[in-house]
């Protein structure tokens, strides 16, 4: 399997234009990337850019902080799919997890889930504001919820993915939750480490340093 297949392109920064949108969609093209990562309000064009071809629309709900209110997030999931998004991340709320309402943190995982249907949903965990104990908890929460992805990271928090973090999801969520590294990743040499740890995604930015001849070099 070739890298490229890993890649999710991300552009989430408030000062992304609509011409950034079309340069992204367009490199994700010509390098066959996996998908595109947008914020909500430009699925309709990444839609209109993407249409009928390989690469999938990603969008972020409750981003970057994970804390408005579930129903916000549900309502945003909802009508991204609507518009066009092929899958879905949604940060989860840091704040429910640190003060042990489980509960409340399950629901919201699982009202987004609803919302989405049968589209993937990725919850991106934050592994940066998290002890070893909380990665574990947030991992074993999104398994009861029936997430599909854990995410490490935003990459708009104080750092993003390590290696130590994804060693704990993997041995936590094994082959029941598949993993997104995020965050930091910016060569090839990283990114091919975090694959042969298990990661099942990259989340790369547009300034990512993989050469074509990288791109096609096979998984060992």
């Amino acid at each position: 399997m070739d890298i490229n297949a890993f890649l999710d392109f991300t552009l989430l920064n408030s000062t992304t234009t609509e011409r950034d949108i079309v340069n992204l969609c367009n490199d994700a093209l010509n390098n066959n990337y996996h998908s595109v990562c947008v914020n909500s309000c430009y699925v309709p064009l990444a839609k209109q850019l993407l249409d009928k071809t390989p690469v999938k629309i990603c969008t972020v709900v409750g981003f970057p902080l994970g804390a408005m209110s579930t129903q916000s997030k549900a309502f945003e999931a909802k009508k991204a799919v609507e518009n066009g998004a092929d899958e879905i991340e949604m940060v989860i709320n840091i704040g429910f997890l640190k003060s042990k309402n489980y509960l409340a943190l399950l629901k919201d995982i699982i009202d987004v889930k609803i919302a989405i249907d049968n589209k993937p949903l990725k919850v991106i965990i934050e592994i940066s504001e998290l002890s070893k104990n909380e990665i574990i908890k947030a991992c074993e929460i999104s398994m009861d919820a029936k997430a599909d992805y854990i995410k490490t990271s935003t990459g708009f928090s104080n750092s993003g993915a390590t290696f130590t973090a994804v060693k704990i999801i993997k041995k936590t969520v094994k082959d029941d939750l598949k993993i997104v590294a995020s965050g930091g990743i910016n060569n090839f040499e990283t990114a091919l480490k975090y694959i042969n740890l298990g990661v099942d995604r990259i989340a790369a930015t547009t300034e990512i340093k993989i050469t074509k001849a990288q791109l096609v070099t096979e998984i060992s």
